[in-house]
């Protein structure tokens, strides 16, 4: 099967050779080219190519034409091109709707293999970068899991503020109108969920916690 391509890029002498250079693959036909985002909507709207190569410094809103391309012409896959190395670029791009993203310090190879794997609807991404987007996007997920598992609820948030004002587990239990045996329980629960030892690390892990994990029921009745 013989894939359809339009290359993007503003600069002539990279675009050149891309087109030259693809051009004498078997299963690649260029379609099209263009050196700037409209170029690239263009493209797209004319020649519904299999799959759009384009460069994210090109003149234009590259994101925004990405994210059209991406819900408008769902047939059309789009490959980054890029010299960007930033982790942070590729998984927005690929939150997108990107299906591959390379580096110019890559191989033609590389590149020839990534318009093939996208073409059958799967991702590419460069050899070694994609093992960094990947760990990054586990940290960062495993960062939100803790985030979560780490919100308290109404009742630990009031423990919490009085904590912050330096009651005692009696001080607390009176004004709460709760048994000294319960303010022990939710300390222990406390404890687990912030990972401390002590009452003073529960009290600084509580304000390291989002700002809105602190609620008003928590915090505003104690001021």
């Amino acid at each position: 099967m013989v894939i359809s391509v339009a290359f993007v890029d503003d600069h002539p002498i990279l675009l050149e050779g891309l087109v030259s250079l693809y051009s004498n693959r078997a299963d690649l036909s260029i379609v099209g080219r263009g050196e700037n985002a409209v170029d690239a909507l263009q493209l797209v709207d004319e020649l519904c190519p299999d799959v759009i190569v384009l460069d994210l410094s090109m003149p234009g809103d590259p994101l925004a034409v990405i994210e059209i391309i991406a819900q408008r012409y769902q047939r059309t896959r789009i490959i980054v091109f890029t010299a960007s190395s930033s982790i942070e670029t590729a998984i927005q791009v690929l939150g997108l709707g990107v299906s591959g993203y390379v580096l110019k310090g890559s191989t033609a190879s590389d590149l020839h293999e990534a318009i093939k794997t996208v073409h059958a609807g799967n991702t590419f991404m460069t050899p070694g970068f994609a093992t960094k987007v990947i760990m990054s996007m586990k940290t960062d997920s495993l960062r939100r899991k803790a985030q979560t598992s780490a919100r308290l609820s109404a009742r630990e948030e009031q423990i919490v503020a009085y904590l912050m004002r330096g009651s005692t587990n009696r001080e607390i239990a009176a004004s709460l109108d709760i048994s000294e045996k319960t303010v022990k329980h939710y300390m222990t629960v406390l404890m687990q969920k912030l990972d401390a030892r002590n009452r003073l690390e529960v009290v600084l892990a509580a304000q390291k916690l989002d700002s809105n994990n602190l609620g008003a029921t928590g915090v505003s009745a104690f001021n």
